[in-house]
């Protein structure tokens, strides 16, 4: 039997690769990461700090050039369309060059590519964004505290203090 036929006649467990699942004792152990302090895996509450701050950091940049006003809904859709362009292109930028983004430095965490390659580089930075602006592959988390945005960028968020 196939292995795709067998994931769903086996049951949901069967298409699994056995390692990804292992019991750890903390997130990252079997990629080799220490259990805390720098090089450690960064909790989910930094991580989703760190996307507000970056929000928030857009918002003010977008606010020096697009009007806003509370009262009218369709000022603000028109506002809100282009700081979430705005920190797109905030976040593709600092991601692809330093790994990490404003939010990201003020919490001392940073993104990594699991191959050992310096830069993250656009080419992983623009989907990384994509699906980190989509929300719901950003919150689906693996055993090493992976989204599926990081898991298709062949990233992960680390402390760095």
């Amino acid at each position: 039997m196939s292995r795709w036929t067998g994931s769903w006649l086996s049951g949901p467990s069967a298409a699994h690769d056995p390692d990804e699942h292992a019991t750890q004792a903390w997130p990252g152990e079997r990629l080799g990461l220490p259990p805390e302090g720098p090089g450690s895996v960064a909790s989910r509450g930094a991580r989703l700090v760190a996307l507000l701050l970056d929000f928030v950091i857009a918002g003010l940049v977008t606010s020096l050039f697009v009007r806003m006003d509370i009262q009218s809904p369709e000022v603000m859709g028109h506002f809100n369309r282009w700081a979430i362009a705005v920190w797109f292109l905030i976040s593709v930028g600092a991601i692809s060059l330093f790994g990490f983004t404003a939010g990201m430095a003020a919490l001392g965490i940073r993104a990594v590519r699991l191959d050992g390659t310096a830069m993250i580089g656009p080419i992983r930075a623009i989907p990384r964004a994509v699906l980190t602006a989509i929300i719901i592959p950003a919150a689906i988390w693996d055993a090493d505290g992976r989204g599926l945005h990081d898991k298709a960028a062949g990233t992960i968020v680390l402390r760095v203090r």
